[in-house]
């Protein structure tokens, strides 16, 4: 860039005071622009230099990135599996249990249902003994 700025410097200079370039004047510009190419190619050199070192270094960063995901998305799956399976474990265990429960609440009132069966056969009997009871009382009253 320098150069640049030299050569328009010189460029100016000479047409402010309205002479042409020399040979000489257009051959020392040349060889600046041309060390100041060299210069730049050896920037860009050293620059490429370091991106591709730092590409390096990315990539080891990416590697490292990329096996923390594998190793999450394991971890993940395992999860998810054992998970599944704790929650199969827990449904069966679960299903047992409700099943269990509705068994004997259907015992406990099958149980109740023969209980007021014997109660309402014993009641009848009762209601039968009384019914003629009074029939033989109503009878018998009337008989004397």
């Amino acid at each position: 860039m320098s150069s640049c700025l030299i050569v328009s410097n010189c460029v100016f200079g000479m047409e402010s005071n309205g002479t042409e370039f020399t040979g000489k004047r257009q051959k020392l510009a040349v060889e600046e622009q041309g060390r100041d190419t060299d210069m730049s190619n050896v920037l860009e050199n050293e620059q490429c230099e370091t991106i591709i070192k730092g590409s390096e270094e990315m990539e080891s960063n990416i590697a490292c990135l990329l096996e923390k995901i594998e190793s999450f998305t394991q971890l993940v799956s395992e999860l998810l599996e054992s998970g599944k399976t704790a929650f199969k474990e827990l449904i069966n265990e679960f299903e047992e249990r409700i099943i269990a429960i509705h068994k004997d609440h259907v015992e406990k009132w099958q149980h109740e249902i023969k209980e007021l069966r014997l109660i309402d056969s014993s009641n009848e009997e009762v209601s039968t003994i009384l019914c003629n009871a009074r029939n033989l009382l109503q009878n018998g009253h009337i008989q004397f």
